[in-house]
């Protein structure tokens, strides 16, 4: 570890806040690392370079590439333009929507896209079952995954509207009966 590195701390309450990317980054299977990074750059009260991340975090060099790279490619970071400086600063994306979305595109919908294609292989198999009993019993199973699929799509759109609804509903004062 660079004596860089040992020489800066986190504060109390920013250890925190990564904790809990690093939680939240661990539920979506993502690695803690992508947590880490996230935390820092959305702790930092102004736009945070490479170096710096490398230094508070104290992980390696190639970690802080990659989880960036995934970051960006997702949208929850992106990078902030700094007059006179050659070398990139990032800000953290603040809007849950987009957070989510961003993730949705990248690691969820090519995954419930190609998810179609092996159910209809499975049904292929299935259909090359023999003995009757257990081609339906087979068939019941992929059935019940197709349904399964069919309303993964349908409550996509519905949990996007209702984090939008949660992002304006934020920005205003809450009912009186919620106090």
């Amino acid at each position: 570890m660079p004596a860089s590195a040992q020489s800066v701390t986190l504060e109390p309450w920013e250890i925190s806040i990564i904790d809990s990317f690093v939680r939240a980054a661990s539920l979506i299977g993502l690695p803690r690392s992508i947590g880490e990074i996230y935390g820092v750059v959305y702790c930092s009260a102004e736009p945070i370079n490479f170096e710096q991340i490398v230094e508070r975090l104290a992980i390696s060099r190639g970690s802080v590439s990659q989880g960036l790279k995934t970051l960006r490619q997702i949208g929850a970071v992106r990078t902030h333009y700094l007059p006179g400086v050659r070398i990139d600063h990032y800000i953290a994306e603040l809007s849950m929507e987009r957070l989510v979305r961003g993730f949705l595109k990248d690691q969820f919908t090519p995954h419930l896209e190609s998810s179609q294609q092996r159910l209809a292989a499975i049904g292929d198999q299935v259909a090359a079952i023999a003995a009757a009993p257990q081609r339906a019993h087979a068939a019941a199973r992929l059935n019940t995954l197709k349904t399964w699929q069919a309303r993964v799509r349908k409550l996509l759109p519905v949990m996007l509207t209702v984090l939008s609804g949660v992002q304006a509903f934020s920005k205003e004062e809450p009912p009186a009966d919620i106090i």
